[in-house]
Parts: C-alpha cells; sequence; structure tokens
C-alpha cells in the first residue's frame, strides 16, 4: 500500500473528515467528530511518515519493528509513527486504522456516532 492509497484509505471511513495543517506543524490529519485517529507528516525529514494510535499491547510489538517508533509527541498515548509506508504490511496497516478509528469513533457522544451514521446513509 503506497501513500495515496493509505491517505484514500482513510478518508473513506463515515464522518472521517481530512484537514491540513500548515507551517510550523506540517501535517495531515485524519480524524471523525474532532478525535485524531490518524496523520501524516508532510514536511522533511520524513514526509509521509504515517502515525495512528494502536492498543498498548500492539504498541510495544510495533516499536520492536524496524521502520517503526514511538509517534513524537504522541508516542505516551499509544501512537506508533510507519516512517516508511510502502514496506508496511497492508493487511495489517489497514487493521490498525481500522482499530483508531473506531477508538476514535467510540468515544464520540452517542448523538454524534448517530448524527455521522445517518449522514452516511
Amino acid at each position: 500500500m503506497n501513500v495515496r492509497q493509505l491517505k484514500a484509505f482513510c478518508g473513506r471511513f463515515a464522518g472521517a473528515k481530512e484537514t491540513l495543517y500548515g507551517e510550523p506543524s506540517n501535517f495531515l490529519v485524519y480524524s471523525v467528530g474532532g478525535k485524531k485517529f490518524a496523520y501524516f507528516k508532510t514536511s522533511e525529514p520524513e514526509r509521509w511518515r504515517f502515525s495512528t494510535k494502536v492498543t498498548p499491547d500492539r504498541f510495544i510489538e510495533l516499536t520492536d519493528l524496524p521502520g517503526v517508533k514511538p509517534a513524537r509527541y504522541r508516542g505516551r498515548y499509544h501512537w506508533v509513527t510507519i516512517v516508511q509506508v510502502p514496506r508496511f504490511p497492508a493487511s495489517y496497516l489497514t487493521e490498525l486504522v481500522e482499530w483508531s478509528y473506531q477508538r476514535a469513533f467510540a468515544s464520540l457522544s452517542k448523538a454524534k456516532q448517530i448524527a455521522i451514521r445517518a449522514s452516511r446513509a
């Protein structure tokens, strides 16, 4: 899976919003109801590195892999950064993003969840 495909995948979730933050942040953020579930760094170094939230167990597992590290400033909240998206198994990557989205969605109020589901129908 390349960066373009992963960006399209993140944008397909119900209520997913893509927000581009310029200088000094340089992030492309994917959120649902104001809750972030994934983001890309859009500047050098490590342009298009990808970060997503994972379970504490997966955090330990993933940060032992080459090319995966704790996300800068968010590692303590169990976010990981995948430095080179095309080298990471696509099925595992989509599973991680789906979990992160579901976690963000579940943290929304019931009213927001219903509104997002209704807008998708």
